[in-house]
């Protein structure tokens, strides 16, 4: 707001002293104080109230002006409580340093002032911001890519003083405002993420509030753009694994309309960017499903190189060599609801295999997932591994993906649905694509067997008996169980013998009975007693391979 403006204000009960001829300044805050030297805490165009306990003599004017003038401060308003009328040394001090002075009459509380201009100036920058987002809106709906989400963050920074991130929903940072700083950490993103997952499932109304530590941040769900009001009426599982949200460093609860109004419109400005970059994953989605296809029906292997010659320059441009390929399968199941689900993994998953540590859109371009049915099918280009590798080392680990995305995904996901990931070796030629894709499926039906909400699993697991254990029918399951634990289940419940435990740790240690007897702290003799009553409560005998490994397995199964 403008100096004049102040002036014109009766309420205000200004009086100007002196500068007729800056009154066209522009203020940007206010700041009260009676510090002999407050430059520290000036950066430039503040209205300085004062109520004149700095000046024990004439003198000290002069260079209190001095320093506000060097700072840039709009201008200066004296208090008349403490002096009553302004001492001319003042007045002449503001004169030659050309800072208007205003004089605050008694009646007047420093706080009303500050208050008004807070309230104008935030005004202010809100409608000048609002013209910019709207103008902003227009040119990328119209015409190319405004800048990405960077850019509309800055805004938020430089004109509203907003520090704030854009984020996926697994977590990943995408984009953050340069007022912002520093990058979140990893874990902090996480949580923001599972904040706003957790409220979408249960249908609180945003926007959402979390405070981590000292700070308090609210979060605004972005919606693609081209959503119309009836799509977004359904059911909130077809996109709460997929929209992105902003989260603002602020308490927005007690935010005026006209502020929530001017962040959903940004929140919109969002929207549109991420769909240009979705709208243009096509012509990675149509690759994927073209060399899927390729491999599924069969096609010859010449067939399938040729096809991932033309898509290895669109995945990763500018590289020399054929890269290697990993494969990724992804499900999404939705209890009791009959959800098209592959579309959901598709979009998670072309968030979900970007580095977490990774920031902005960009990288998400070089995975192309296809889908058929309820799976998604990630082709991963991986550069070119070096020769004393056999890329087994290389690219994605479940261990780790699981690990970056299980907390936020987990919460989208409530008690209702369960989000399971197989993850393929790398190959390095057509032949071994149609493997790593049977890989990658196996290895996600051996997650499918686990208990939790989000689960992987690799090729790695693929080589011990985890990978059978998934294929045993289930009443085949019960049945084997059943015939070699029970009676010791039984015998435990009516003795508290503890055999099954014994069992456990005796088939841990290898057999050894010394080592199984101290993990036990049981004296080697009662051991020998326990493990002689499991072999009489089942027939068994565990000095026999075979006998050892059906108890193994009837633990794994139960």
């Amino acid at each position: 707001m403008r100096l004049r403006a102040l002036l014109d204000t009766d309420a205000l009960g200004l009086k100007l002293l002196g500068g007729e001829d800056e009154l066209d300044r522009t203020v940007r805050g206010v700041m009260t104080t009676d510090l002999r030297d407050p430059s520290r805490y000036l950066s430039g165009g503040e209205l300085v109230l004062t109520g004149l306990a700095w000046r024990r003599n004439a003198g000290d004017s002069e260079p209190f002006v001095r320093l506000l003038a060097q700072a840039g401060v709009a201008a200066l308003g004296a208090g008349e409580a403490e002096l009553g009328d302004i001492p001319d040394d003042l007045v002449l001090a503001c004169a030659r340093h050309r800072l208007p002075l205003f004089a605050v009459h008694e009646s007047v509380a420093f706080a009303t002032i500050t208050e008004h201009v807070v309230r104008q100036v935030s005004g202010e920058r809100a409608g000048d911001l609002a013209a910019v987002v709207d103008r902003h809106r227009r040119m990328m709906t119209s015409g190319p890519a405004g800048g990405g989400p960077d850019v509309v963050l800055d805004l938020l920074g430089s004109d509203l003083d907003l520090r704030a991130w854009v984020l996926s929903p697994a977590g990943r940072l995408i984009a953050g405002s340069k007022a912002a700083g520093p990058a979140l950490p990893a874990d902090v993103c996480a949580k923001l993420a599972a904040e706003q997952l957790s409220a979408a499932r249960t249908g609180r109304r945003g926007p959402h509030r979390l405070t981590l530590g000292t700070t308090l941040y609210s979060l605004f769900p972005i919606r693609s753009s081209g959503r119309s009001a009836t799509q977004a009426a359904r059911d909130v599982r077809e996109t709460v694994l997929s929209d992105w949200l902003l989260a603002v460093e602020a308490d927005a609860s007690d935010w005026p309309e006209e502020r929530l109004d001017l962040l959903q419109g940004v929140t919109q400005l969002i929207a549109v960017e991420r769909d240009r970059r979705d709208a243009a994953r096509t012509v990675r989605r149509r690759l994927a499903q073209e060399v899927l296809e390729l491999v599924q029906t069969g096609a010859a292997p010449a067939e399938i190189a040729a096809r991932l010659r033309v898509a290895a320059p669109v995945l990763l441009p500018g590289l020399g060599a054929a890269p290697h390929w990993q494969v990724v399968v992804a499900r999404v199941e939705w209890e009791g609801s009959d959800i098209e689900a592959g579309p959901t993994a598709q979009s998670l998953l072309e968030e979900i295999l970007v580095d977490p540590l990774a920031t902005g859109p960009e990288p998400s371009d070089r995975i192309a997932v296809a889908h058929t049915g309820d799976e998604a099918i990630a082709l991963v280009p991986l550069p070119a591994v070096s020769a004393e590798h056999d890329g087994s080392e290389a690219g994605i680990l479940a261990d780790a993906l699981l690990d970056s995305v299980r907390d936020p995904l987990s919460a989208g996901l409530d008690d209702d649905g369960r989000v399971t990931l197989g993850v393929s070796a790398a190959v390095h030629s057509a032949e071994g694509l149609r493997g790593a894709l049977e890989e990658a499926r196996h290895a996600r039906r051996v997650a499918a067997a686990r208990p939790g909400r989000v689960c992987a699993a690799g090729h790695q697991e693929l080589a011990s008996h985890v990978l059978l254990l998934p294929f045993v029918p289930d009443d085949v399951r019960r049945a084997f169980t059943a015939r070699l634990l029970d009676p010791l289940r039984d015998y435990d419940r009516r003795h508290r013998a503890e055999l099954i435990p014994t069992l456990e740790a005796f088939l841990d240690c290898d057999g050894s009975w010394t080592r199984c007897a101290t993990r036990l702290h049981l004296h080697v003799n009662t051991l020998r007693y326990r493990v002689g009553r499991i072999e009489q409560l089942t027939s068994r005998d565990l000095s026999r391979l075979e006998d050892k490994l059906d108890f193994f397995l009837a633990l794994r199964m139960s």
